[in-house]
């Protein structure tokens, strides 16, 4: 049996949220379920720091709970390990771990984060089929005991720096998937490499516990888990003609989007892991989703800087752009939406109700033209010292974000809230 273990789901269960590390001691504020409680407190946000000089992101904890609530009503034999290269954010990672999730980690750095917060080492995936020597070995030295591999020569390694350690065979999925970032060309044996990666593995004394695979980040279409699935179990079958322990670990991948594709895909994947499984004895089936807990979670408040008026044309600068938080345009093919806050020039009207608006164009403050967030975007007028509000900023955001012209990305503040009917603020202990 694999030693990675997932903790039961505490859904809906507010106090291990509450103390969880990473969030105890904060300020966490309950949002009214009316009205636009998340634009009203980031108001209240920006009125109690006057001069807050850079900007800031509110995560939604109440919107992490209910996905995490969905998914194991819609992949109940599913566990979840969270990609921590989506959002390494602690207060998110501290949330998530009081739940019962566990994590996938790409490096020495993030499960390092991972087990600051006190997740036990049998929670962590090392999801990275190419490692250096020195973090396997760190890898083997924290006790995370469970990785990914795609060639002889990451076996070699792992034999040599971590020999205890289980591996998982990331196979290329058969078929393309139209995500918006395909992960095959870096990853994933061919069918004709796995007889090789299985024999290798097995002479150099290494446990193969299973197959992992992932059709691509965003969204891609669901029917390739069919494929991916049943080629997933073709690899286990012929672990066992080739004498090889009984695999037992189904690793699916991530990718996952939390809207309406997230009940497409849980449907694809529940067919086609009984259809190819049936219901095999002693089956651990893991995903490891990000996106899908990040990026509906985080909004991104950012303050009007600059202006320039050309006719009919609005022009705006704010303090964070495309070497920021919205690197996510550049590099995860993101649509970004914005709402005006003017709530230094209309405090009567902050969210412009019925005023004109203007085609404008909204750049970030670094001084490359590249820099540029929204062209021909519909604003109404706005002065320096209003805002603009950026929802769904928590998928490979700041994560990805630079220092680029000296605007540093760590340093931004993320206020907590929790959406629920809860009328009043609750300052954790």
């Amino acid at each position: 049996m694999s030693t990675l273990v997932s903790q039961p789901f505490q859904a809906l269960s507010l106090k291990p949220v509450f103390s969880a590390s990473g969030i105890k001691g904060k300020r966490v504020t309950a949002l009214s379920p009316q009205g636009n409680a998340l634009t009203d407190f980031i108001q209240t946000a920006i009125a109690e720091n006057p001069d807050i000089d850079s900007p800031f992101s509110v995560l939604d904890l109440g919107v992490v709970m209910g996905l995490l609530e969905k998914w194991a009503t819609k992949l109940p034999t599913v566990r979840p390990f969270y990609a921590v290269k989506c959002n390494p954010n602690l207060s998110l990672i501290g949330a998530l771990a009081a739940l019962g999730t566990s994590f996938d980690c790409a490096s020495k750095a993030e499960i390092e984060a991972v087990l600051s917060l006190g997740v036990s080492p049998d929670r962590i995936i090392y999801a990275n089929p190419c490692k250096s020597e020195s973090h396997i070995e760190h890898a083997a030295t924290v006790g995370v005991n469970v990785t990914t591999y795609d060639s002889k020569d990451e076996v070699e390694k792992i034999r040599k720096c971590h020999p205890t350690c289980e591996l998982l065979l990331r196979i290329r999925p058969p078929q393309e998937s139209g995500a918006r970032t395909s992960l095959g060309l870096k990853y994933g044996a061919l069918p004709e490499e796995v007889p090789e990666l299985l024999s290798v593995a097995h002479a150099a004394g290494l446990k193969v516990s299973g197959v992992s695979f992932h059709i691509g980040s965003g969204g891609g279409d669901a029917q390739a888990y069919k494929g991916a699935i049943s080629a997933a179990k073709s690899v286990f079958d012929m672990a066992s003609l080739l004498g090889m322990p009984r695999m037992r670990v189904l690793d699916i991948g991530g990718g996952f989007t939390s809207g309406p594709d997230f009940d497409v895909a849980a449907m694809q994947i529940n067919a086609a892991i009984q259809g190819s499984f049936g219901n095999e004895e002693e089956l651990v089936v893991i995903g490891e989703p990000g996106r899908y807990f990040a990026e509906t979670a985080f909004t991104l408040a950012t303050k009007v800087i600059g202006k320039r008026v050309r006719g009919e044309l609005r022009e705006y600068w704010i303090d964070d752009g495309i070497y920021g938080t919205l690197i996510n345009i550049v590099f995860d093919y993101a649509t970004v939406t914005c709402m005006p806050l003017a709530c230094s020039s209309k405090p009567e009207n902050p969210f412009c109700r019925d005023s004109k608006t203007y085609s404008s164009t909204v750049f970030g403050p670094t001084c490359d033209s590249l820099d540029t967030v929204l062209t021909d975007y519909k604003l109404p007028e706005l002065q320096v010292n209003d805002w603009l509000v950026f929802p769904n900023m928590g998928a490979y955001t700041t994560s990805s974000s630079t220092n680029f012209n000296g605007f540093s990305s760590s340093v931004k503040s993320t206020f907590l809230a929790y959406s629920n009917p809860m009328s009043r603020e609750q300052t954790m202990f």
